[in-house]
């Protein structure tokens, strides 16, 4: 009882902070109610005994994917009122695009249908779940058969990153950037000057 109890609040928070990430005006409000929902994914995670997805969507999705959202959206400085001007123009060719989606995922579904030997495809040799953890079954599995994919996430994030600072450290007027080459070209003759001030006449 008290774990169905659980479980149905976290998928009501969860649920409610996914309705809120896409209505809520503000962008930064949108980030926080993001990350809200994450933390209760992260729960129910827990609840069905994966506490390495759990860890893993805690410490990679929330501290670095939603805070890295959180910092562009404060630094872009966006109008967001100017974007929102064409939104009724565009809305019958992305309400189109979105159905377009809705059928393709549809005849997705109902087509769905597993090869007879999936099972045995799939199978892959494992030590007994009885003398290995979660977490422990899962990296030996990563590091194993799924490396090149697993690497591929991480340049997948690696670019993210990139771009987001590309995107944060574009030319803006009112904007000091910092210049290494004129700091290394600097002389300490032209930054400070030395003056010889008489006992009892300085300032």
């Amino acid at each position: 009882m008290i774990e169905a109890l659980v479980f149905y609040m976290f998928a009501g928070i969860a649920v409610a902070s996914g309705v809120m990430v896409i209505s809520a005006r503000n962008p930064v409000h949108s980030v926080l109610f993001l990350i809200l929902a994450f933390f209760n994914a992260a729960g129910l995670f827990v609840l069905l005994g994966a506490e390495f997805l759990a860890m893993i969507l805690v410490i990679v999705y929330v501290g670095a994917v939603a805070v890295l959202f959180l910092f562009v959206v404060m630094m872009l400085d966006i109008n967001f009122v100017e974007l929102r001007q064409g939104f009724l123009q565009y809305l019958p060719f992305g309400g189109l695009i979105g159905l377009i989606l809705l059928v393709e995922l549809l005849a997705l579904g109902f087509g769905w249908v597993l090869a007879p030997d999936a099972a045995a495809r799939v199978a892959v040799p494992m030590q007994p779940l009885e003398t290995v953890s979660n977490t422990q079954a899962l990296g030996a599995l990563i590091y194993t058969h799924y490396i090149y994919l697993f690497q591929a996430a991480g340049l997948i994030l690696l670019v993210a990153m990139i771009g987001a600072i590309v995107l944060s450290h574009r030319q803006r007027d009112g904007v000091l950037k910092q210049k290494v080459s004129d700091q290394i070209r600097r002389r300490a003759e032209d930054s400070a000057k030395t003056r010889k001030v008489e006992s009892g006449k300085g300032i």
